[in-house]
């Protein structure tokens, strides 16, 4: 849940490549020795965050193999499916895309300012022209089957966000601490989508719809 600074696809709105649009991770610097090529796997998963995120669930494992530089048969070898590689490349990215939405913790303290951080984030990296929305809703939506490895990736994903405004909500005392999560991962959810196709701008309209819920439910400033 975006977004960054561990390697989101770049259209999750972080300015973060996952290849820099090349299909290419970028290698570890190991000083004099050059920057260590990262393995075939790294390289398949990139690419996949960034052209699935892209092009769509659609993209065909030519595509994929030709962007990560590794041939079909490698491919087969670390992967039994192109379902495999989509699920493993949404699992690699949870860890950047949480740290650019949650915040920290401890900073802020209060829980009616740490959900609207998120909303605050949602903003700020849906102005990104390749912006697409959530890749997590994205995938659920393209594939609309709940079933599918990777949309169960996705469903954790999107659970753990709505987990975490829980909490907040109950550190803050609202008066239906799982209602209030519920009506602020819709939000999110609505309004990544919006930005994504490009229907709408977020700019000032997240974080207040978010605020008005947080403050309705009684969320101590």
């Amino acid at each position: 849940m975006s977004t960054v600074t561990p390697n989101p696809p770049t259209g999750t709105g972080t300015g973060t490549d996952a290849g820099a649009g090349t299909g290419k991770a970028k290698g570890a610097d190991t000083g004099a020795a050059g920057p260590a090529k990262a393995s075939p796997r790294d390289r398949l998963l990139d690419a996949a965050a960034e052209l699935f995120y892209r092009d769509g669930v659609g993209t065909g494992i030519d595509a994929l193999c030709k962007a990560a530089g590794v041939s079909k048969r490698s491919m087969y070898q670390l992967f039994t499916s192109k379902d495999e590689v989509l699920a493993a490349a949404l699992d690699k990215q949870g860890p950047g895309l949480a740290e650019l939405l949650l915040p920290p913790p401890g900073r802020p303290a209060a829980p009616r300012a740490r959900m609207l951080h998120v909303f605050e984030r949602l903003e700020e990296v849906a102005l990104a022209p390749d912006y697409r929305g959530c890749p997590y809703l994205a995938t659920q939506v393209e594939l609309k089957n709940p079933g599918h490895p990777a949309s169960l990736v996705a469903a954790r994903a999107k659970q753990r966000l709505t987990d975490f405004f829980r909490a907040e909500a109950e550190q803050g005392g609202a008066a239906d601490p799982d209602l209030l999560a519920r009506r602020l991962t819709l939000v999110y959810d609505g309004a990544s989508a919006r930005a994504g196709i490009k229907a709408d701008t977020l700019e000032g309209l997240a974080v207040t719809t978010a605020a008005a819920l947080i403050d309705t439910a009684g969320v101590a400033a």
